[in-house]
């Protein structure tokens, strides 16, 4: 499935055969040449009769390649903030009263209406009063060690846009007012506009040099132009440096467009192979593949684990040992396909920050993180089917599921009376160690021992291929994780406190209080990362449905959500109410999983419009809902592209059954252009699928092939209009194969790896 940027054929490049293939010579136009070391001449087509206009490279061998300007607003929200709700209102209240109002009536909730609910991140620039750098965005290549930092201007830290637009200083409202985004769609060429009156903007071009040598500098090519009603007034390209007298002199614009042509091919690169996902809107399809682009600009060489960039929190070494960077980077690799970059990053791991001990050199290990280990490392194996690098580090695995049956022994030796009999005692957060009394937070908190539950599960049937001999370990490690799941399950329910409405969950067993009123209470709170400690329990699965919604709906009402997203907890204030940038994806898994469809959506649009900066896209660890400036880390950066892929390709917990589109937005599944996956790897080899809807919206028609033999039940969700029903189905499997059952088509292929159907709707 090609890319909507993509089109491979044509002729000579002269405006009637551009015109031909569908591409008009507007007003402003240009067309330049580029040098290339490639064997075709190229040149680039640049549409400036509208700012959103694309730059085209047409090469002498007739390939064309379109990149869309893409750019978002930073303009406040239109209407009332809050959904006309006061701040201080829904900063106090326990329920999550925004997620409520969004959720009104029974439709999915309003994309822009979730956008236009708060400020964008970077709305205040409120830390420049602290010295501390304002940057929003970041460019940079995997072969460099560090990135390079873009103020909201465009500025990098050696050549300032001002020089040319002085317009353009730090706080300026043309600054504060001004359209970004990517070009491409997802490349790290980031555009910024500033609109300085009608029809006449500046606009900043800024990327990376991707042909480099010297690991430790980041060059860096800008250009800055003045368009007027589609006309170039004036451009003036720049380089890493200001320039010198007649020493350095500004680049030309050769050098430019040569350096853009180099770094949209290597970039290009870096997708081959990977799983594709085709949506209506391209925006979605892109943020979820620019996530990789990030990762390979973030981590040293590529590879190397690092946390966050620029600022010493969270760019230092001392971070790099974070088991959350390698957890949400190895489970977003593997799902979208990207089995080379899972490999490395599983390398980089376990030569660098797994001891022989099975611990990590981080300076608080995390017990449910531990867990989930066990079970990406099986998930690697049964999507990549390579077991020699998993058997390279078989020991260090073998020690760290040990790890965890020594911790169970521990608790399976406390009385029987103890609340936390039986459930694994541990720090949940990494952070807890840095306190004057760590124990506080060495305590049996649930996501504790459903991680580890659910990793030793996965585990044992890992460690069956490895080390087939040594069935006495495995069959230990699923008795473990049996005897674990149920303790959560019984611990977790008769801790419910019933006396509230709906009732209270807690993070942990034994407690009266809520973690709101812990937290008010308490100068050092036991239940200070309540917010971790219920993501990862519901990331688990090992919940029973009952118990799992009704944690969801506690965390919901009693003050754990925001806008839908896990909150950054912290004690209620009027000031201020935080999302969880990271961490929080498992909260949504969980909510797919029990088809809480219409909050699953809610997440996606919050996470995007409210976590990312609007247009480059560059995740928040923790946002504010006055659009306070946040500081960047990885894990945040994976959360979309998880998300879309489960919402579209979906492997449920038991591994036989296989759900597609079960996440998706309605207004994406009624589209014309409709919805499709290439290659999205599963446990029975890759898999793609197409659904569109006919243009007189009689019938859905869908196709989906596989490497092998397609699993024994298939289910399609039909996230119809309220207006259509499906009314029968028909295709090229036999009518026993295909069950419509409510909004949902059961198939049964029977082992085919191809097969089309026809689902024809009727009005409702």
């Amino acid at each position: 499935m090609m890319k909507r940027r993509m089109i491979l054929t044509g002729g000579v490049l002269s405006a009637a055969s551009l015109a031909m293939r569908g591409i008009a010579l507007g007003q402003g136009e240009t067309v330049r040449p580029v040098s290339s070391g490639r064997e075709q001449a190229w040149k680039i087509v640049e549409d400036r009769a509208t700012p959103d206009g694309a730059l085209m490279l047409l090469s002498s061998t007739g390939e064309t390649i379109r990149l869309s300007r893409f750019l978002e607003s930073y303009e406040a929200p239109a209407g009332v903030p809050y959904c006309g709700l006061s701040f201080s209102r829904l900063a106090l209240a326990e329920a999550d009263l925004l997620a409520d109002t969004l959720l009104r009536g029974e439709d999915d909730p309003d994309e822009m209406a979730v956008r236009d609910a708060a400020p964008p991140v970077d709305s205040h620039f409120e830390s420049e009063q602290v010295g501390r750098i304002i940057w929003t965005s970041f460019i940079g290549t995997p072969q460099a060690d560090d990135v390079m930092p873009l103020t909201p201007a465009g500025n990098t830290r050696n050549w300032h846009v001002d020089r040319i637009a002085p317009e353009l200083h730090a706080g300026a409202p043309l600054v504060a007012h001004r359209r970004e985004g990517l070009l491409g769609g997802d490349l790290p060429i980031i555009v910024k506009q500033f609109q300085t009156g009608p029809g006449r903007y500046w606009e900043v071009m800024v990327f990376a040099e991707t042909d480099i040598t010297e690991i430790h500098q980041v060059p860096s090519w800008q250009r800055v132009t003045l368009v007027s009603n589609g006309k170039v007034e004036r451009v003036v390209y720049g380089t890493s440096y200001p320039p010198f007298g007649p020493f350095r002199p500004d680049p030309d614009e050769s050098q430019f467009n040569a350096a853009l042509l180099r770094c949209v091919f290597f970039w290009r690169k870096t997708q081959i192979g990977q799983m594709q996902i085709h949506l209506p809107r391209a925006d979605w399809s892109d943020i979820a593949t620019h996530g990789f682009v990030k990762e390979l600009i973030v981590r040293r060489g590529g590879t190397g684990a690092r946390y966050g960039v620029v600022d010493r929190d969270y760019a230092g070494p001392e971070y790099d040992g974070f088991q959350d960077i390698f957890t949400a980077s190895l489970y977003a690799n593997l799902v979208w396909g990207r089995f080379d970059q899972a490999k490395a990053i599983l390398i980089d791991q376990f030569e660098h920050f797994v001891t022989p001990d099975g611990l990590v050199a981080m300076r608080g290990p995390e017990v449910g993180q531990t867990g989930l280990t066990l079970s990406l490392l099986a998930l690697y194996a049964r999507l990549s089917g390579d077991l020699a690098v998993l058997q390279r580090y078989q020991l260090k695995i073998g020690a760290m599921a040990q790890v965890l049956v020594a911790l169970h022994d521990k608790a399976l030796g406390l009385p029987d009376a103890d609340p936390a009999h039986g459930l694994i005692s541990g720090w949940s957060e990494s952070d807890a160690c840095l306190f004057p009394d760590p124990s506080i937070w060495w305590k049996p908190y649930f996501s504790n021992s459903g991680l580890a539950a659910r990793g030793l599960e996965d585990g044992a049937i890992l460690w069956r291929a490895l080390a087939p001999g040594e069935t006495a370990r495995s069959e230990d490690w699923l008795r473990r994780a049996k005897q674990l799941r149920a303790r959560v399950n019984e611990a977790l329910s008769s801790s419910i406190q019933h006396d509230q409405s709906p009732p209270y969950v807690p993070i942990l067993p034994g407690v009266s209080e809520s973690f709101r009123k812990s937290l008010l209470t308490h100068r050092y709170s036991e239940q200070q990362w309540a917010h971790r400690v219920y993501a990862e329990l519901l990331q688990s699965g090992v919940l029973t449905p009952d118990l799992e919604n009704q944690l969801i709906n506690s965390m919901r009402a009693h003050g754990a959500t925001v806008m839908g997203v896990v909150g950054n907890l912290a004690p209620p204030s009027a000031e201020s109410r935080d999302m969880l940038g990271f961490i929080s994806y498992g909260y949504a898994l969980a909510l797919l999983r029990q088809d809480r469809i219409r909050e699953f959506i809610l997440f996606l649009y919050a996470h995007r419009y409210h976590i990312h900066t609007r247009g480059s896209w560059t995740a928040s660890e923790v946002a504010g809902l006055r659009g306070e400036l946040a500081l960047f880390c990885l894990p945040a950066q994976m959360t979309l592209p998880i998300l879309l892929r489960e919402a579209l390709v979906h492997e449920d917990e038991n591994g036989t059954t296989l759900h597609l589109a079960r996440g998706v937005p309605r207004s994406w599944m009624w589209s014309e252009s409709g919805i499709g996956v290439s290659d999205a790897p599963t446990p029975w080899g890759k898999i793609s699928f197409t659904l569109r809807r006919r243009s007189d919206g009689s019938r859905l028609d869908m196709r989906v092939t596989a490497e092998r033999a397609l699993p024994g039940t298939i289910r399609l969700a039909l996230r119809l209009p309220k207006s259509r029903i499906p009314q029968s189905v028909t295709g090229s499997l036999p009518p026993h194969a295909l069950v419509l059952s409510g909004s949902t088509l059961i198939i049964h292929p029977g082992g085919v790896q191809d097969f089309r159907i026809e689902i024809i709707l009727k009005s409702a």
